[in-house]
């Protein structure tokens, strides 16, 4: 059968859109389909696959997969993608919506240009810092500023989760990082039980940090929405920067905010579609 899809991308984190409404694909099947698609060389090429699903608890669904066809709670880039998907395709006219991924519901507004969605601010919620709830495996009631050995190299790591797992850690170039060589030994520490999203931040000045991300499940990425934000959480637990802050990744730049009365994360981004066309499936 043929699978319509749309390919998006938020700073460069890139993923194929399906819609869930119109096109079913059995859910025993979609970890194969999600590794077919994703790949670079054989599929159209992508971070992974998201799935815009109906729901009773929001005005949609986000149902996302990694690029090894593994499921994964949240992605920042990729919310703001189903706010333009929904409001572009016209399955919305409003421009405040809810979207719910992993069980959590996320609030969304949408700044709007000559018909089309151009940038999307998400309400990311509270970051859960518990360590047994991000999780990683640390006493106290904080993974602040923790030491981490990795390839016999000792990192400080500060783990925060904003629906899915984060581990940040502070770096003096990350251009000079050689993350190729050591982000997989971050994701698979035997401190993460499910696995982590690793941020390596260099603070530029209170305002403004570069990052670059190794994400579970995919690897090196341009862009990672809930990286920025578990980034500018712990730039403020650290004290290495304000409240809000722009994160600069390899795609773009996004902007976050910490709200100190409600403890929400606020992130705001772009949104675009890259193209669209369909797939064979069987």
């Amino acid at each position: 059968m043929k699978i319509e899809f749309t390919k998006m991308q938020g700073c460069g984190n890139d993923y194929v859109y399906i819609n869930g409404f119109t096109q079913n694909i059995k859910p025993e099947d979609k970890p194969e389909f999600v590794r077919k698609v994703s790949d670079r060389h054989f599929g159209i090429g992508s971070d992974g696959v998201i799935f815009i699903n109906p729901s009773d608890c929001a005005d949609f669904e986000m149902e996302m997969y990694n690029a090894d066809g593994s499921r994964s709670e949240m992605c920042g880039n990729g919310i703001r993608c189903v706010a333009k998907y929904v409001y572009d395709k016209k399955m919305t006219d409003s421009t405040e919506i809810s979207i719910v991924s992993g069980g959590a519901v996320k609030y969304l507004q949408l700044t709007v240009e000559n018909d089309a969605v151009k940038k999307v601010r998400v309400d990311m919620g509270e970051p859960i810092l518990t360590p047994a709830q991000v999780p990683v495996k640390a006493e106290g009631d904080r993974a602040v500023n923790l030491p981490v050995l990795v390839k016999e190299e000792e990192y400080r790591m500060t783990c925060v989760s904003m629906g899915n797992p984060h581990a940040v850690v502070f770096v003096d170039d990350v251009e000079k990082l050689e993350i190729e060589k050591i982000g997989s030994d971050f994701e698979n520490h035997p401190v993460f039980p499910n696995r982590t999203n690793t941020e390596f931040v260099q603070v530029i000045r209170p305002d403004y940090v570069k990052m670059r991300v190794w994400e579970r499940g995919t690897g090196e990425t341009l862009a990672c929405g809930t990286g920025c934000c578990a980034t500018a959480v712990a730039c403020v637990l650290n004290q290495k920067t304000g409240r809000d802050v722009t994160v600069e990744v390899l795609g773009g730049k996004i902007e976050i905010s910490w709200d100190e009365k409600t403890n929400h994360v606020f992130m705001t981004g772009p949104a675009e579609i890259v193209f669209e066309g369909t797939i064979s499936w069987e």
